[in-house]
């Protein structure tokens, strides 16, 4: 199973990307997680684009989310909300008559910061992916249990993916 990771975060040293990167190695059960890091050269979307000939970005960009079974997104919190350049390259995916239905597993490296998780939530309802609860987590990466609980996140996604559910 192709899973494609997407960091909210553009930071070298940012904790989203960090937690993906650990997905990465903990990932098996015939998966495999690759990320996207391609975030912050989408140029601004603009519908009058999207319906014209796409920017070789935006349309290498979409076509890793199509081809991907699922998506695993690691997104900050900024100012209470999505940070703009990661709203930005989901509203390039909006209009893709692929990505309604697509599993979507959502990681939160900030316990103490909700705002952005609601939203990212909220847009990635309105665009019709399918979250998968039982799949998403909230962990600090300074603490222990940290990988198992990003593993144990992981493993639902896988099975929840693999049925078919």
């Amino acid at each position: 199973m192709k899973l494609l990771g997407l960091s909210g975060s553009l930071r070298a040293g940012s904790f989203n990307t960090m937690a993906l990167r650990v997905l990465q190695k903990l990932t098996s059960e015939g998966a495999a997680l690759s990320l996207y890091d391609g975030i912050g050269a989408l140029p601004h979307f603009n519908p009058d684009v999207e319906m014209s000939a796409l920017p070789d970005v935006v349309a290498d960009f979409r076509r890793q989310v199509a081809e991907a079974a699922a998506l695993v997104i690691a997104c900050p919190e900024y100012a209470h909300g999505i940070p703009g350049t990661f709203k930005n390259a989901l509203d390039w995916l909006v209009g893709m008559p692929d990505f309604p239905g697509k599993p979507v597993m959502l990681i939160n490296t900030a316990p103490r910061a909700s705002h952005a998780q609601a939203a990212l939530r909220e847009v990635l309802a309105t665009m019709s992916a399918r979250l998968v609860p039982e799949a998403c987590v909230t962990v600090d990466l300074r603490e222990p249990d940290s990988h198992a609980r990003l593993q144990a996140g992981l493993h639902a996604f896988i099975q929840v993916c693999g049925d078919g559910a």
